[in-house]
């Protein structure tokens, strides 16, 4: 099997990977992640998760590196991390009541071979009617301002939701595992 590289800094997929005990290391890539001009939502997430991937192939041949990005899409929008409390609460007054749509780029890249497969898994999220008070409570609570949709759904974020909808509720998470195991299972690596 030949090693597996996340190309990722992100906790969040390094703590989905090794939910799927196979041995990897991680690398960030340096990428620019800016959304070009008339490029849709899904295009953007599977554009960038090739990119990432393909970034490491150089410095870690003989891998297969997985790439990843997601954005969250709210009423037609890309919406992104908020970094702030007053953009999160923004975001989250903007969501009540509403849904969001996180669409996941994945790309599984052989560093020896060149070939690689992409895909773009959506999730979307039915959010509870939100008063101001319960937006801040949880702000305060779980200070998620690192994920797209400001909230964390591993976490007490779920208390925000009113359903979900979707094949891989890893997608959420920002690496969706069942399609991962798909990929990994075309190039031979079996799990468990």
């Amino acid at each position: 099997m030949l090693p597996l590289l996340l190309a990722s800094s992100s906790v969040y997929r390094r703590e989905l990977l090794a939910r799927l005990r196979l041995p990897f290391s991680c690398s960030s890539p340096d990428i620019d992640e800016s959304h070009q001009t008339d490029e849709s939502a899904a295009y953007l997430v599977k554009r960038l998760s090739l990119e990432k991937a393909r970034a490491l192939a150089h410095s870690h041949p003989d891998h297969l590196i997985i790439g990843s990005d997601q954005v969250a899409v709210l009423n037609g929008r890309i919406i992104g991390k908020p970094h702030t409390f007053d953009k999160a609460r923004q975001q989250l007054l903007d969501a009540s009541g509403a849904s969001v749509s996180f669409l996941t780029g994945l790309t599984l890249l052989n560093s020896r071979t060149g070939q690689h497969q992409t895909d773009c898994v959506p999730f979307t999220v039915h959010m509870r009617t939100l008063s101001a008070e319960q937006i801040e409570r949880y702000l305060h609570a779980e200070q998620p301002y690192d994920c797209a949709g400001s909230f964390k759904a591993e976490g007490l974020g779920v208390s925000l939701f009113q359903r979900t909808e979707g094949d891989d509720a890893t997608s959420l998470i920002g690496l969706p595992l069942i399609r991962l195991v798909d990929m990994l299972t075309h190039e031979g690596i079996s799990i468990p």
